[in-house]
């Protein structure tokens, strides 16, 4: 990893790029999102205080948990002035994300555990399809095909 030298207090985006492990599209993503700021250069470039190192591996990290962007651009706005996140951020952001970890990984095991019921039917049209209609939630009104009639109507203009 190219270390930085203490005395250099701004970097490029491809000093930030290589430094975090973001490609720099990604960063410009970022940055068109909210999540980090930069300042340009009276030649236009992009030059991230040295704290932006911490906000994006804030960010992966809450990606790779599968949070998603514009949660974790809420999250970085409730800080005080903006501010870098701590250890103990990330703790109390973490521990209020956990339930709705918990809720996908409960759904996503679900799914997991009914999919081969589908590849058995083949066109999802299944009465109580956990995948197209999980819980039986059309039970009451439509199944099968007339379901599938249904959805395509409403996408009609």
């Amino acid at each position: 990893m190219p270390q930085i030298p203490e005395k250099i207090h701004e970097l490029t985006v491809g000093q930030l790029s290589a430094r975090s492990g973001a490609a720099v599209s990604a960063l410009h993503f970022y940055e068109s999102k909210g999540l980090i700021d930069s300042r340009r250069t009276s030649g236009n470039q992009r030059r991230y205080t040295r704290d932006t190192l911490r906000r994006v591996a804030f960010i992966r990290a809450a990606q790779r948990v599968g949070i998603p962007l514009a949660t974790i651009r809420d999250a970085l706005a409730e800080l005080p002035e903006e501010r870098t996140p701590t250890r103990e951020d990330w703790a109390h952001l973490s521990e209020a994300w956990r339930s709705e970890l918990d809720e996908r990984i409960t759904q996503l095991s679900r799914l997991r555990d009914h999919l081969t019921d589908c590849i058995g039917c083949g066109c999802l049209s299944l009465e109580t399809c956990v995948l197209s209609n999980p819980d039986d939630v059309f039970g009451d009104r439509l199944t099968g095909s007339r379901l599938m009639a249904e959805r395509r109507d409403r996408r009609a203009p």
